[in-house]
């Protein structure tokens, strides 16, 4: 006689009560209730467990035997697929996008700066993990990608959106290398398939007609003095303003008039020296008695701890009156575009740039630092600079640099 729900609750003897097909219901002496499957499979007698009532039902357990039996009839042991699928389920819950990419992250760490490699996992958090993080790689289809990167692009950000599809890439290729995938579902898909083309627009970045004007509105900002001295010794290094902002005491050897960025604050991953001109000297002295106590040469004036925000240096160049014609980051184009008229080295201008070279076999070669030269450049360029707030100009004659005379 089949079991019911009445007869299973009034049950208490031990023992195995039959359902049906192998079904039954066994009683241990202590009362408690499991759901068995008994049956065979090529000729061995086995047992599968479903779970204990009344958390698994009369009516589920009904239905997890004809799951099983479908399985038998198919020449397939429901004990066997039982594990297999939670191995599935283990493998699925390894290779999460989330948990794929985190790996991905780890595995290329080394290849970025610290700060770089924050912003990556800053971006896979919020735009890439939040969206299908959870799912399991091997569900993600073209369709769901995007859907990623067009969310990014309708807000507005375009080459953000361009670099998630770079990485999403990235990841999907990884986990085909590390056999997590056996087929990349996107990798015949490009970001023009994707995104809306866009435009490149440059950092805005003063001339040198402008530089008199700009210097004179500088010299007459009346604005946080932190703020000050971060634009000018920006101006007087050409570092990127995250190198600048985060730029601590410990780097600096006076002495030897030498800034040494350490390899974990670059873009690139490794050290770079900065020759420091007379000028670029005198503006960190000036900034001893502010923040000679802290770590940060530049400290925020509100949050001690922490570095000016290059946002902070941009509005500080808006309220002078340059909003859209000059940020921080330009000040780097501007000193590039000076020194290359003037005839300087070229390498000596994309070292002092901390740029890599992208040639290479020409890389392998070229492992100059041009500290020498650049220790003259960066000082021309500080003595340029010095003659142009005075409103002088300065002529060059062709691809060789008219040598200015220098302050005694």
């Amino acid at each position: 006689m089949k079991l019911t729900d009445v007869k299973i609750r009034n049950l208490t003897t031990p023992g195995k009560h039959a359902d049906g097909s192998g079904l039954y219901l066994e009683i241990s002496p202590k009362g408690s209730k499991y759901w068995r499957l008994k049956y065979r499979f090529a000729g061995v007698e086995k047992r599968l467990a479903f779970g204990v009532y009344p958390d698994v039902s009369l009516k589920v357990a009904r239905e997890r035997r004809d799951d099983a039996r479908q399985l038998l009839g198919k020449g397939i042991d429901p004990g066997v697929e039982r594990k297999a699928s939670k191995t599935r389920a283990r493998q699925e819950a390894a290779s999460t996008v989330e948990a794929l990419a985190r790996e991905w992250l780890s595995h290329q760490a080394g290849r970025w700066a610290e700060i770089t490699l924050s912003r990556i996992r800053n971006s896979l958090e919020a735009d890439l993990f939040t969206q299908v993080g959870r799912r399991p790689i091997v569900s993600i289809t073209p369709r769901d990608v995007i859907t990623v990167v067009q969310r990014i692009e309708k807000r507005g950000a375009g080459e953000i959106a361009a670099r998630m599809f770079q990485r999403i890439k990235a990841i999907f290729r990884f986990a085909v290398v590390h056999h997590w995938l056996e087929l990349n579902p996107i990798s015949e898909m490009q970001a023009s398939d994707v995104l809306r083309p866009r435009k490149v627009i440059h950092r805005p970045a003063l001339s040198d007609r402008e530089l008199p004007e700009f210097l004179a509105a500088l010299s007459a900002y009346e604005g946080d003095p932190h703020t000050v001295g971060a634009i000018r010794l920006l101006m007087l290094t050409a570092v990127r303003p995250g190198e600048l902002r985060g730029a601590r005491w410990v780097e600096v050897n006076m002495a030897e008039g030498k800034w040494r960025i350490p390899a974990e604050r670059m873009k690139m991953n490794a050290e770079h020296l900065v020759p420091l001109s007379r000028q670029a000297m005198l503006e960190i002295k000036k900034m001893e008695p502010l923040s000679g106590n802290n770590d940060l040469i530049f400290p925020s004036p509100f949050y001690p701890s922490k570095a000016l925000s290059e946002n902070t240096i941009n509005s500080a160049l808006a309220r002078m009156g340059y909003k859209g014609e000059a940020t921080a980051h330009g000040m780097r184009s501007l000193f590039s575009t000076i020194a290359n008229e003037a005839g300087w080295n070229s390498d000596a201008i994309e070292r002092q740039l901390a740029h890599t070279e992208r040639n290479q076999v020409r890389a392998a070669y070229n492992r100059s630092t041009y500290l020498p030269e650049r220790t003259e450049m960066m000082q021309w360029w500080a003595d340029y600079l010095e003659q142009r707030a005075h409103g002088k100009s300065v002529a060059f004659s062709g691809l060789h640099m008219l040598r200015m005379k220098r302050p005694n």
